[in-house]
Formats: C-alpha cells, sequence, structure tokens
C-alpha cells in the first residue's frame, strides 16, 4: 500500500472503521446513567438552599425594575428558559445576551433592577466584561455559578452554588447535569417568589391569554351557560312526565326545581330518571319533588370553568345549574358546553 493511499485511507474510512458497531444495551445503560447523574445533581441542591437562597427571592421581590438574566453558550439558553418562567410568574423579566451587552445592549439595564447572571466558571468573559458597569449603576446581581470563588461569585451580592459532581457527558465535557442543576434552581426560585408574591390561578391566565391554557383559565361559568329561555326550570310540584318534557326540549339532560322566587330546591337528571323507573314509578302522578336531588351542587357565574370542570369531575356528574349570591337559578350547563368551550 502506497503512502498516498494510506493518507487517503486515514482522510476517509480510519473514523468509520474504528466507530463500535450499533449496541442497544448499551446506549440504553448510557441513557440510564445520564438521568441517574442529572437526577443527583439536582437533589444535592436541596441540601445547599440557605440564607442566600432566601436572600436571592427578597432581592427579587423587592425589585422596583425586571429581573435582567445573562448568560454565555448553554447557560444562555438557561437563561432565556428562567426568564421565560419568571415572565409567566408575575415577575418582570428579561434576557440580555451578554457578548451584545457590552456593544450597547447593556443599556436596556436600568438602575431599577436586579441582574441574575449564569456562569459554570464563573469566569466567563463576556460577563465579567460588564460587570463593573453593572457595579457603577448600583445594581444588585445574583449568581448562579459552580464556583461561589470565581469572579462572578466574589463580586454578586448573592451567590447561588449549583455546582455538580460531574457532567452526564461521558468525557465530562459537555454541559449536562450542571446546566440541568442551574434550570432547576431557577425554577425553585421562580415559584417560590411566585408563591411569595401571592401570585394567584387568575394572574398567571392573564400572563398566558392564548390557546386551550388560556381558554381553561380566563373562562367564567357565565359565558358558557344557559340562561334565560334556554334554562330548564320547573316547580316542586309539576308532574314528572311534564318534567321530562322540560328536559328534552332544553337538552341538558337536567332540569332545575325552584320555588316562586326561583331560588334553587334541587335538579332532576337522567341518572334521577333511571333511579326512578328502577323504583317502577308513576309518570303521570308522581311529582318532580318526590324524586329530585336536593341540595344539589351547583356553580356561580363568576366560577372559573375551569373549576366547574373540576367540580363535575369529583362528584361525578354532567351537568350543573348556576346560582347567584340570592341563591336564585339564573343558568346552566353541561359537560358539553365545556368540551365545545375548550376548558376540557
Amino acid at each position: 500500500m502506497t503512502g498516498a493511499e494510506v493518507l487517503i485511507r486515514l482522510l476517509t474510512g480510519y473514523h468509520a472503521s474504528m466507530k463500535p458497531p450499533f449496541d442497544p444495551q448499551r446506549v440504553l445503560d448510557r441513557g440510564r446513567a445520564v438521568l441517574h447523574t442529572e437526577a443527583e445533581a439536582v437533589t444535592a441542591l436541596v441540601t445547599r438552599l440557605g440564607n442566600p437562597f432566601t436572600d436571592a427571592c427578597r432581592l427579587i421581590l423587592e425589585c422596583k425594575g425586571r429581573l435582567v438574566v445573562s448568560g454565555m453558550g448553554k447557560s444562555g439558553h438557561v437563561g432565556n428558559k428562567i426568564a421565560a418562567t419568571f415572565a409567566s410568574t408575575g415577575t418582570p423579566a428579561f434576557f440580555v445576551h451578554p457578548a451584545e451587552a457590552s456593544h450597547g445592549d447593556i443599556g436596556m439595564i436600568t438602575r431599577q433592577d436586579v441582574v441574575l447572571a449564569i456562569s459554570n466558571s464563573g469566569e466567563t468573559d463576556e460577563l465579567v466584561t460588564i460587570l463593573p458597569v453593572i457595579k457603577r449603576l448600583g445594581i444588585p446581581m445574583i449568581a448562579l455559578t459552580g464556583r461561589v470563588e470565581s469572579t462572578l461569585g466574589r463580586d454578586a451580592a448573592v451567590t447561588l452554588d449549583v455546582s455538580v459532581a460531574s457532567e452526564a457527558c461521558p468525557l465530562n465535557l459537555a454541559p449536562t447535569a450542571s446546566t440541568t442543576a442551574t434550570l432547576a434552581l431557577g425554577d425553585a426560585l421562580a415559584v417560590a417568589v411566585l408563591e411569595a408574591r401571592g401570585f394567584t390561578e387568575e394572574d398567571f391566565a392573564r400572563s398566558h391569554p392564548g390557546g386551550a391554557l388560556g381558554r381553561r383559565l380566563l373562562m367564567y361559568v357565565e359565558d358558557v351557560m344557559h340562561s334565560g329561555t334556554q334554562l330548564p326550570l320547573v316547580s316542586p310540584s309539576t308532574l314528572l312526565r311534564e318534567g321530562l318534557f322540560e328536559m328534552s326540549r332544553k337538552g341538558l339532560g337536567m332540569t332545575t326545581v325552584v320555588d316562586e322566587q326561583q331560588k334553587l330546591l334541587g335538579v332532576f337528571t337522567d341518572g334521577d330518571l333511571r333511579r326512578a323507573l328502577d323504583k317502577q314509578i308513576d309518570l303521570h302522578r308522581t311529582t318532580i319533588s318526590e324524586v329530585m336531588t336536593k341540595n344539589p351542587k351547583h356553580a356561580t357565574p363568576r366560577m372559573l370553568a375551569a373549576e366547574a370542570v373540576n367540580l363535575m369531575d369529583t362528584h361525578k356528574i354532567t351537568a350543573l345549574p348556576v346560582v347567584d349570591e340570592q341563591g336564585k337559578v339564573v343558568g346552566a350547563l353541561n359537560v358539553h358546553d365545556l368540551l365545545r368551550a375548550g376548558v376540557m
């Protein structure tokens, strides 16, 4: 074999020939090892949480501006997600790329802000470069770093240790366990601040108005209920036969039973009808008050539709009367209304 042939082989075939054959078991073992390593990295954070964590939460809660998150490379990708999580849970936040910051984007940061800087080494050049500017502005900085004694760790007002024993990469090079740990700690900060802020489900809905999530969280019972002439209503003295006609006309699989002031006394449903037929009740002689369900579960007009879904699911029912503060029936809805509205 000539020298040229050896060179060609080295250039075109050597690496391929050295590639090990695909081993399904080895691949599976590596996948499990990665998950185990990353789970251990996250679990190790639990015992580290202490005063620095509460100090970081306090800084974010007391911030009169915005939380400015910054990081380079994989830390930047994690930082983008952390900023998005804070922004959607009640804390105004955005991501600033540290390389762009030193070329003008530092002007996006104001004296009212708090900076959350992410670097596993704590020595990332692009972050270290903008530290003097952050100091001159007097902006408090929270550092998420794997080396608390690094430049970033020393300069921060609060330093959170996200160090890991090893990366999940078999070469111990690719950021894997370290980025997972950082992301988890970012979530811990966001959720702890969310709770301390008193952030509610409705607040969350206002940050997520689009799609199924927005519909589920923003829609109220009054938006989907039947009312007026569509509302099934009978008096307690109504014969069961007539009550069935009312159920059929309104098509909700139920009718409400009300007094003269239209206050709820009970409901009669398809389930009540089956139980009545099992007892061989005379449809032409029995009044609906004799077979109705008394003190039924009910919704209110300003109840979130998602709460109505939960109520139905918990009590294994498919329809609900809707009553106002005085106990007066103002509407009714069933599971099909909620399905059509995209709440379920």
